[in-house]
């Protein structure tokens, strides 16, 4: 709930794991060498999930770019992470995963395998 100049009251829902959805790059970006990949995190509960990147198995050292959480009527979150790599480690890797932590929860994972991607 939002009242006059903003003030937002949450009614706490619990934990709910949100779903995630890892979105690869283009083909036309590939061919300009660069790969940028999207986490899509929605429907998760509370704000405070925080989204990273495992490139290979390891996490990233490359830094990724994080959106804001956006509350939908239903009372959860949304909200997504962008990795952007240069398109020959895309193409080298055996795998990338968005993982979606909380403190004392189990992480949620979603993995795409570079090579099964139809760019």
């Amino acid at each position: 709930w939002t009242f006059g100049g903003g003030t937002k009251l949450i009614v706490d829902s619990g934990v709910v794991r949100p779903t995630l959805t890892v979105l690869p790059p283009s083909p036309e970006e590939l061919q300009q060498g660069s790969a940028t990949l999207v986490c899509l995190a929605s429907g998760g509960s509370p704000s405070q999930w925080k989204l990273s990147w495992k490139v290979g198995g390891s996490s990233s050292t490359t830094p990724a770019s994080h959106s804001l959480e956006v509350l939908g009527s239903d009372g959860r979150f949304s909200w997504s992470s962008t990795l952007n790599l240069p398109a020959d480690q895309w193409k080298k890797v055996d795998s990338v995963t968005c993982e979606a932590s909380l403190s004392g929860q189990s992480s949620v994972t979603q993995t795409l395998d570079p090579h099964s991607c139809s760019v």
